[in-house]
């Protein structure tokens, strides 16, 4: 019995997208090192304003209820205000840690890098994200847009966060369930996004702005975003260094499970037909 291998294997066509952007990463990441390290400063100056803008319109929504009734509303439409800092990124063509994780090990997976070139462009990008989203951080310290229940509510969240490591294995293992999960879903929207099936710009806008949603509604563990955030709230009042540095290391961990094996790997195995033999009408 014959089969269409393009029907056994639809993904062929997100496969090939991925590599292609993967070479473009490579080469920039590479003779245009400066270059990208700007795309991805992009990235992390994007996260840095839109996760400040989230906190903002949750403590504004907070305070128009008074009795604080109105917090899961606030939080619910922060979510989805935050759920656009991922568009941006994908439309300026700026470079995100969490989605190259997918990227480089599907790259990986076929042999067109080697795990060695694809954590130099893990460490240049997430590098990147960290100076672009300094660079907010330096900007709203001399400003007065964290002030009041802004700056409290995301004080709130870094003692939150801190707090899975002070916790012991309990929180640590908490904490990696919620990274894995978190860039679960941002390469679930991805790949959809890159898999050819989405041809309109507002449904790809809606699918990314949905998968972060999800990942800050639930609160789940982002390491960009975790690293952005201590360094906007350690610039207006101090941050622990030593435990924001094992928060954002355990998230990075779950994040590249998340995103890079069960996304990346999973999907770069279950298109792979370079051992498919097709049976003939006899077998």
């Amino acid at each position: 019995m014959t089969h269409d291998a393009r029907a056994l294997f639809p993904g062929k066509l997100f496969i090939s997208t991925v590599l292609e952007a993967l070479d473009t990463k490579t080469a920039m990441s590479g003779e245009l090192a400066r270059r990208y390290l700007q795309r991805a400063a992009m990235a992390g100056m994007l996260i840095g304003i839109f996760y400040a803008t989230h906190y903002a319109v949750i403590a504004g929504i907070e305070e128009a209820g008074q009795d604080g009734s109105l917090y899961q509303v606030g939080r619910l439409v922060g979510a989805v205000v935050f759920g656009w800092a991922l568009v941006l990124i994908y439309y300026t063509r700026s470079e995100l840690l969490t989605s190259n994780m997918m990227i480089v090990s599907i790259g990986a997976y076929h042999r067109r890098t080697t795990w060695g070139r694809a954590l130099r462009l893990l460490g240049l990008c997430f590098l990147g994200n960290l100076l672009g989203g300094l660079v907010v951080a330096v900007l709203l310290r001399f400003s007065t847009l964290l002030d009041g229940a802004t700056g409290i509510l995301m004080q709130e969240a870094v003692d939150h966060k801190l707090a899975f490591v002070t916790e012991g294995a309990a929180g640590w293992g908490d904490l990696l369930v919620r990274a894995v999960l978190c860039n679960l879903m941002i390469n679930l929207a991805m790949l959809m996004v890159y898999n050819g099936l989405i041809k309109d710009d507002l449904t790809k806008s809606l699918v990314m702005i949905v998968s972060v949603f999800v990942f800050a509604f639930l609160g789940l563990e982002h390491s960009v975003a975790n690293s952005v955030l201590f360094l906007m709230v350690g610039l207006e009042g101090g941050v622990h260094a030593g435990l924001a540095a094992a928060n954002v290391g355990l998230a990075l961990v779950g994040n590249f499970v998340g995103g890079g094996l069960l996304i990346g790997l999973y999907y770069a195995y279950a298109n792979d037909d370079a051992r498919y033999r097709p049976r003939g009408p006899s077998d």
